[in-house]
Order: structure tokens, then sequence, then C-alpha cells
């Protein structure tokens, strides 16, 4: 019989969230239950929540950052056992049959990944639901190993804020003697210049805000410059191999592409929408620039992504909350007011 867990839930748009009885299906020969233990707060649960972009399905529970500890298993399941350390991202499952699943590339599914929540189960249809739970059923393939000495709560937003920017640093090959540029210090943004720096990267923070230079540097970035101060912006042009931009608004771009050097990369990693205002091509041409998007990473990469954090003690910042506490967050993030990225303690949801 399929098990019913409890939930906090988004019931409409203009309601806050409450909570609710979810159920979660029998376990198929390859699924693996789970008992969450945390679960991060992305602003993407914020979005789905309040129907932002037009595609919400309630009763939703969001939360996509999800660390627990395996409680049962399918018959078929061989890669991991009860007892252990566990996590999920945004992916619960895909076709693994196509040229991006065979690359290890799931999250460009070609017949589309299935999303932990606001989606369809492959198999019955029925809705996913996310980590907002005390519980959830997910196939072995989408089943990460959390590793050793890796603390559980402050992993749980390299699931999505975590592995969204790794992996196009990953992709870029960037280590000793790459030149990377972040644009923006927010929950993408300090996980950006952790990771560059951890890889050997000599990094440079773009803000607008003289207050976080100090933050910057102690979160491991060489340089900060103010993006408001012209002959800040001066002193960066050319001298840039990437950037990863991870403010999630339409801004102006112009000004970072002239501190690319030939051949260089601006990475959009935050759901931007379209470029406002425009880019003229030839700011492109000369220098062989490109711009370029980045969606997280594949199952694969996620898991190198967690040995590299255990590896180098590299995890998110975070401000722990209760789940009855999920409204306040909310606004909080819409206010840029949390340092950086709320992780619910999911023993809280009793």
């Amino acid at each position: 019989m399929p098990r019913i867990v409890k939930g906090y839930a988004a019931l409409a748009a203009d309601q806050p969230l409450a909570p609710l009885e979810i159920e979660r299906r029998d376990l198929r020969a390859d699924d693996i239950r789970i008992d969450i233990d945390y679960c991060g707060v992305c602003h993407t649960d914020l979005h789905f929540a309040r129907n932002h972009w037009g595609r919400s399905r309630y009763p939703l529970v969001p939360g996509h950052e999800i660390v627990g500890t395996v409680a049962e298993v399918g018959d078929g399941v061989t890669r991991h056992q009860i007892g252990d350390k566990v996590a999920v991202g945004c992916m619960v499952d895909a076709c693994l049959s196509c040229p991006a699943c065979h690359a290890d590339e799931e999250q460009y599914c070609h017949n589309g990944a299935t999303q932990t929540y606001g989606d369809k189960d492959r198999v019955d249809g029925s809705p996913t639901q996310g980590g907002y739970s005390r519980g959830i059923v997910v196939r072995e393939e989408f089943v990460l190993r959390l590793p050793q000495g890796l603390d559980s709560a402050a992993a749980a937003p390299l699931l999505c804020a975590g592995i969204t920017v790794y992996s196009p640093l990953n992709y870029h090959k960037v280590g000793p003697g790459t030149r990377v540029g972040v644009i923006g210090l927010g929950g993408l943004g300090h996980m950006a210049i952790k990771f560059a720096a951890a890889m050997g990267a000599e990094v440079t923070l773009f803000t607008t805000s003289e207050g976080k230079v100090a933050e910057a540097q102690r979160l491991g970035a060489h340089h900060v410059a103010l993006s408001k101060i012209p002959e800040q912006m001066q002193a960066q042009h050319r001298q840039l191999d990437i950037i990863i931009d991870t403010v999630p608004e339409p801004h102006p771009m112009a000004g970072y592409l002239q501190c690319l050097a030939r051949n260089g990369n601006l990475i959009l990693v935050g759901p931007v929408g379209l470029l406002e205002p425009p880019i003229h091509t030839g700011m492109l041409l000369a220098g062989r620039k490109a711009i370029s998007g980045s969606a997280i990473g594949g199952i694969a990469e996620t898991q190198t992504m967690l040995d590299f954090c255990a590896e180098r003690g590299v995890t998110c910042d975070v401000e722990m909350i209760r789940m009855d506490e999920i409204d306040q967050a909310y606004a909080r993030m819409e206010n840029n007011d949390v340092r950086y990225r709320f992780v619910v303690d999911m023993q809280s949801l009793q």
C-alpha cells in the first residue's frame, strides 16, 4: 500500500503554505524510500508556490535540495542500502536512452527529465511532490551518495545552488591559471566563488554593493569590482576567461562582455528571461566572445561535485529554519535577506 507522509504544501498561489498529508507510491523494483532530514529552500520553490511562471498545479509540495537516510529499497536496488546517507536534487527520473542521457547529462534529456516536484511521474502520471516532507520515493539512478564528513544540512543546497555553478566551471575545465568572474553575491554567487577558488582559479566578484567587498574576500574572491564605478570596471577589461552570471533578472551585460578576454564566455545560470537591454553583436565578434547558458548538472557530475566538496571542505553558508517558518523565509528571500540559503530541518515537521 502507498504510504502517507506529512508534508508542507502550497494550496494556491495567494495562500500561505500549510501542512498536508501526501501519498508516496509503493516501491518499484528500482525505487528507494528516503526519510528526509533536511531540505534546502530554492528561489524556484517560491516561484512555483506563487505561480510566478504560470504552470503550477496545486496542491504543490516544493523542495529539490534533499538530504536524508535510506529507509527502504526495492528488490532490484544495488547502489544503496538501508541506513545510507543520500541526497536528491532537481531530477527524479529521465528517459536514460537519448544522447543526452547517454552522455550523463540527464538534465538535458531529449524527452524531458522528470522534475522533483511540479511534474508528472513517467510511469503512472501522478504528480511529483518535493522535499518539504518527511519522506520521498525516488528511482535508484537519481539518488546520490552523501560522502562521509560532509555536513548534511550545509550540503542540502549543493543539490541545486551548488551544482548550478559547479557544472559550468567543471565543463570549462577551470583550474590554476583560469581567471573567473562572478556576477552577484547570493546563494549561487557565493558558491561560485567558493568553487572557483577551490579549483585554483583567480576569482573576481562583480557587485553593486561596497558592503560586500569583505564578505567576498572571506569566501575566497581575490578581487572585487563595484560595477557602478566605471574605473573599477575599466580595470577588468579583457581580464577574465569566463564570467558566471548569477543575477536572476534582466540587467545590462555590455560592461561585463568588455571584461572578457579573447575567446571568453559569459555564462548565464539564473533564469533571466529576455536579454534586456539588447546586446550589440559586435561585442561578441570582437574577440570571439560568447554568451551561453548552463542548467544544473547530470547525476554523475553532481556526485563528482559532492565528492569534491567533501575532499575540499566546501559547503553552503546556510540559515536553519523550521518548516512553519517557510513563508517568512520566502518574504526574506524576496528582500535578499538571507546569507546565503535557508535549509529546513524536517524534524520540525511534526
